[in-house]
């Protein structure tokens, strides 16, 4: 005969910890700063005892706090996309509350579902890196619904907090770094811009510094499954009969990757022509050479983002905000200095 162990319930939590349930429910919502730390070490230890798992989405319909933080990403697949959400999620354990995540697939009309889906699930808080086209149901959810803010894409129509890359900063150290190595000649490949804030920001500041410092450049804009167009461009740059040294520098992870396939398809090596991409991947450093990234913060931004949301819940009505972070340079081998350049074409001569 077979019998059915009942779930603990939070009463029993608070029983055994010798707090109210008031204590208790603060514990699993969010609020954890109200409670001393030996007082959360007791609530942890008997809900450990007793096996008990807070439902979330029945706070929720019950009308008290959820303790839901809602993420919707623009593409799931994206490696950074899978970095940001795990400092969210650490961010989120910490305050002890817990993460909802949908995908938009860079569409719109799904990240408008995905929005109402949410909505009825009385999530706390929203962390949003948007499709990147004007979208009236992120507009309305920000003005009528739960804070938001917006994670490595802003929305000129929207006034919220907004966390990412200093992206200036990483245009900037990108190409410090390929002058400092000898490389004068430079390709910036991008996704379309006109989809994501940051890919412009980006692309601007790169027209910007070639600009001002006359540097010889050029830009391929291209969705990464054009083949054709990115054999063309590496052809160009590997082929052009100048004395100057070439080098590529890649918006991002994705177009990082495709750039560095279609290189080694058409033979050519990374180092020879410079190659440096913004967001670090773990495939980067298993490659030969191993390719030179500028690695984003990312469990710096998501644990930011989650501190932005629980600040806004205190004070609703303050200006928005937004908090840049810094990448960090990982020089590898695909980035060659002049002299280690030199030396190794001198031993390659027959």
């Amino acid at each position: 005969m077979s019998s059915s162990i009942r779930p603990a319930t939070i009463l029993e939590v608070a029983r055994i910890a010798g707090v109210s349930k008031t204590s208790v429910s603060r514990y699993y919502s969010g609020e954890r700063e109200r409670l001393s730390a030996a007082m959360q070490q007791r609530i942890f230890a008997a809900a450990k005892q007793l096996g008990y798992q807070p439902n979330p989405l029945a706070r929720g319909l019950k009308g008290g706090p959820s303790g839901l933080i809602g993420m919707l990403v623009a593409d799931i697949r994206n490696p950074f996309s899978v970095a940001i959400m795990h400092g969210v999620e650490q961010a989120c354990r910490q305050a002890g509350l817990s993460l909802l995540v949908c995908n938009s697939d860079n569409d719109p009309q799904q990240e408008q579902q995905q929005l109402a889906l949410m909505s009825s699930w009385r999530i706390e808080g929203l962390i949003v890196n948007a499709a990147g086209r004007h979208s009236d149901a992120l507009r309305q959810f920000a003005t009528n619904g739960p804070p938001l803010v917006l994670l490595d894409r802003r929305l000129a129509d929207l006034q919220v907090d907004e966390v990412g890359l200093d992206n200036v900063a990483a245009i900037d150290m990108a190409i410090d770094h390929l002058l400092d190595r000898g490389y004068s000649r430079l390709l910036y490949v991008t996704e379309p811009p006109a989809q994501a804030s940051s890919r412009k920001a980006r692309l601007e500041r790169f027209e910007a510094r070639c600009r001002d410092q006359k540097l010889s450049n050029d830009v391929l804009s291209t969705e990464l499954d054009d083949q054709g167009r990115l054999d063309t461009a590496l052809e160009v740059i590997s082929s052009a009969d100048t004395p100057s040294r070439p080098a590529i520098l890649c918006a991002n992870g994705q177009v990082t990757l495709a750039v560095f396939r279609r290189m080694r398809a058409l033979g050519l090596h990374a180092g020879d022509i410079g190659l440096i991409g913004i967001d670090e991947l773990d495939w980067c450093e298993l490659t030969d050479p191993g390719i030179t990234t500028l690695a984003q913060p990312t469990d710096a931004i998501g644990k930011a983002a989650i501190a932005c949301l629980r600040s806004r819940q205190a004070r609703r009505n303050t200006e928005p905000r937004y908090q840049s972070f810094i990448p960090h340079l990982i020089a590898r081998g695909s980035t060659q200095p002049t002299d280690i350049f030199d030396s190794h074409h001198h031993e390659t001569l027959p």
